[in-house]
């Protein structure tokens, strides 16, 4: 008879659960993502946010490069100071100084103010004009060589050439500014050969105009280059902010799925006190009302109701354990109570205990065990458990009349295995993944077996998991099922290595007298054999 005092089973909750994804570290990566997508939306020619990348670039390398600027202004007013009046060339080399000194100075004060469309079209500008009255300044002192013979024409295109070539440079971010740096230098020179008259200018005039056109050319690639550098970092920055985005959505959902899993736990515990209880009472007298320990009932129908009771309480005791072993075997806190165990006798035993379950129904169960099997290595209560689930479900599913057979042998490594095949209507195949999760029940089942929650085949096969054996599901429509459980050879007693034992100390009458009896003196002593494993 059941005991109304028993003491009720509560689950272990976990210490404390992580604390959520702060609000705004949230809104902070959101907020990265819409920065990144907004440099990547297209406007006119460049995309807005790289505007003042670009520019930022233009600055860089302007300030970069000043002192190299300044060395061609300070050669180029010295070479012409020896061809033109001294006094125009050193006026020209001062204003071009301080030209390059404004730019510069534009430069370092636009690196220095915050970022905003309104001013990067500002200076934007700026840099347009100050470049085309950088050109201009060039074009001044270019046009005005000392004669025309080859040598001022050759002086003039080598100058032109270099000027051009550091400005595309210095400006190839820019490409309306390096447009403005060269175009009024390249015009004027090519004006200049062009009005000489003779086939020899017209022929300077036309690679003037190809320079022109080459190293605009290859400052506008260099600007390609380098956009094409700045979407590849913004697409990486999107990227990243959609990373960072998805994780805090993921640690959120971590949270709430923790959280989720605490509730149940607490739930399940509380239930298990709250249920379990009552339950106990409602067994005990039950059996005893059933027994008619105090007298028969006035009634013959109370007695089958009685039963009745009995029997519904057993059902749901059996839910709830169930219920909480995979609570357990989910949150990783089923410990196994591990020792020698015989796999046959525990076979035996539960055919034993089902046997009149499967009599009532007409069922043969065959048992087909092999002969001198060595215990294995496992929780005896958890070996059972899987035999009786399997067991179960077996005689739940097969027609009156069918057929089981139990078998216990040795695997192809070593190792053990339970196989239980039935006689029953099968599984399909496509459901066979529903019936080995939590709760899933085949089509079958629910239309023509007895009710269940669905647990018994997975808490078999967790358990026969944290074994580290394997379980193997079979079946066909209309034919049968059989489920097959392996334990690994390792689990085998006979294949464990015997564990060693320190050599008790000598007594000085017994000690051996020479090395030679040292040598042949047994030190380990195996604790089981291997035939029995005991």
């Amino acid at each position: 008879m059941s005991n109304p005092a028993e003491k009720p089973e509560v689950v272990e909750l976990p210490a404390e659960t992580p604390a959520a994804v702060p609000a705004s570290t949230r809104r902070a990566a959101a907020q990265r993502v819409r920065e990144a997508r907004d440099r990547l939306t297209s406007t006119s020619g460049t995309r807005p946010a790289f505007d003042r990348e670009l520019l930022r670039q233009y600055a860089q390398t302007r300030i970069s490069a000043s002192y190299v600027v300044m060395l061609l202004v300070v050669a180029t007013g010295l070479l012409f100071g020896l061809w033109i009046q001294p006094f125009s060339a050193a006026a020209w080399t001062c204003g071009m100084l301080c030209i390059h000194v404004v730019i510069v100075r534009n430069c370092v004060r636009f690196l220095a103010e915050p970022a905003s469309l309104t001013t990067t079209r500002k200076w934007r500008t700026r840099f347009v004009a100050l470049d085309l009255i950088y050109g201009l300044c060039w074009m001044a002192i270019l046009v005005h060589p000392a004669s025309r013979d080859i040598t001022s024409n050759t002086l003039m295109m080598f100058l032109m050439l270099l000027v051009i070539a550091v400005s595309s440079m210095l400006a190839a971010n820019l490409p309306i500014a390096a447009l403005a740096a060269t175009a009024p230098v390249t015009a004027a020179i090519a004006l200049n050969f062009a009005l000489s008259g003779t086939f020899d200018s017209y022929v300077m005039a036309l690679l003037a105009l190809a320079a022109e056109g080459y190293f605009a050319l290859l400052a506008r690639r260099l600007h390609s280059i380098t956009l094409a550098t700045l979407e590849a970092r913004a697409e990486k920055d999107a990227l990243i902010g959609e990373l960072e985005q998805a994780k805090a959505i993921s640690d959120e959902a971590r949270h709430r799925a923790e959280s989720a899993n605490v509730a149940k736990s607490r739930f399940l515990a509380q239930m298990s006190h709250e249920l379990r209880t009552p339950l106990n009472a409602i067994l005990g007298f039950s059996e005893v009302m059933k027994s008619e320990i105090f007298g028969g009932h006035a009634v013959p129908v109370y007695k089958e109701y009685s039963a009745d009771i009995h029997n519904s309480g057993v059902h749901l005791l059996n839910l709830i354990n169930e219920i909480l072993d995979l609570s357990r075997i989910e949150a990783g806190r089923y410990e196994l109570n591990e020792e020698a165990v015989s796999l046959v006798h525990v076979v035996a035993d539960c055919h034993h205990l089902l046997k009149l379950r499967a009599s009532s129904r007409n069922i043969t169960i065959h048992e087909v065990f092999e002969q001198d099997m060595p215990r294995i290595w496992g929780d005896e209560r958890a070996t059972r458990q899987i035999v009786l689930n399997l067991l179960s479900n077996a005689i739940k599913f097969t027609p009156q009349g069918g057929e089981i057979w139990l078998k216990v042998g040795w695997t192809a490594s070593g190792g053990q295995y339970l196989s239980v095949k039935d006689t029953g209507s099968g599984i399909a195949e496509d459901e066979i993944p529903i019936v080995l999760a939590s709760f899933g029940q085949g089509s079958n089942s629910i239309k023509s077996a007895e009710q269940g929650a669905g647990l018994g085949l997975p808490i078999a096969k967790s358990l026969i998991d944290m074994h580290g054996g394997t379980f193997t599901l079979k079946s066909k429509l209309r034919i049968g099922t059989e489920v097959i459980v392996t334990f690994p050879p390792e689990r085998v007693m006979s294949a464990l290595a015997p564990m060693a034992e320190e050599a008790p100390p000598l007594q000085p009458e017994t000690a051996p007298t020479t090395a030679a009896d040292e040598k042949r003196r047994p030190r380990n002593k195996p604790i089981m054999s291997a035939g029995t494993g005991l």
